[in-house]
């Protein structure tokens, strides 16, 4: 299971003070040495964090994959199409939101979705769609041509109790739903130190997509740190499902 580790809030930090520090392709070279397979950044249409200069740098710096998470315009197509990341991500996005709210409607917005995926995939760029663990919406993603869903984990991360494991069901469900179309499982969103063991345990994931807490945990103990402990955190639990 691979970890990628989403550096957004690093250029967070920066916009601030709108100044140069601290330096998001620095962070990632310290997440990679941490132990990470991928970085992602999430190139918004107000490049409230990420700019375009921060993603021309990782483009030529970063040796792991690139996962580029973005909205389905002709603006970040064309960004997409000429950068040549490692994997894109497709998610929602609405301005006013602090944070990615919930997954992509893939059945609402099919032909949209189906145009973008055909864009991206004729440039030889692999596609995952960000969704909420919705069988209607993973069979709409494998019929319009997705390599990857990104399943949302953020409902069982803000649940507790009973229904954190009415949730965490929908999510292997969900994960198993995605494998048996044939479409390659990713999760991400809200996962934590905490609950990350839980998610982790799914033997069908290919891959962890983590931001928030790391780069918190990186403000404590530093980012080679922080992620070299959330890596050892998916090696037990890989340890644990397999015993």
């Amino acid at each position: 299971m691979i970890l990628g580790v989403n550096i957004d809030h690093v250029a967070t930090l920066r916009q601030a003070r709108l100044g140069i520090e601290p330096e998001p392709a620095m962070a990632a070279t310290l997440a990679i040495l941490g132990g990470a397979d991928g970085i992602t950044v999430h190139l918004r249409e107000d490049r409230r964090h990420i700019n375009d200069r921060d993603l021309n740098l990782l483009r030529e710096w970063v040796p792991v994959e690139l996962n580029l998470e973005m909205a389905a315009t002709r603006e970040m197509i064309g960004i997409a199409v000429k950068k040549l990341p490692d994997l894109v991500t497709i998610v929602p996005e609405k301005r006013a939101e602090l944070t990615t709210e919930g997954g992509l409607a893939v059945q609402r917005n099919r032909r949209q979705l189906k145009d973008a995926l055909n864009r991206l995939k004729g440039a030889g760029l692999p596609v995952s769609l960000f969704i909420n663990p919705d069988a209607g919406d993973i069979a709409a993603s494998a019929e319009i041509g997705a390599d990857m869903v990104e399943i949302h984990t953020g409902y069982f991360a803000n649940s507790r109790g009973d229904r954190r494991e009415k949730e965490l069901a929908r999510v292997i469900r969900a994960v198993q739903q995605a494998t048996d179309a044939g479409l390659k499982a990713n999760a991400g969103h809200g996962l934590t130190y905490v609950n990350v063991s839980m998610i982790a345990e799914i033997r069908e994931i290919r891959g962890l997509y983590i931001g928030h807490s790391i780069v918190s945990r990186a403000v404590l103990v530093g980012m080679e740190r922080a992620v070299r402990e959330m890596k050892d955190l998916l090696s037990q639990a890989g340890g644990a499902k397999e015993s």
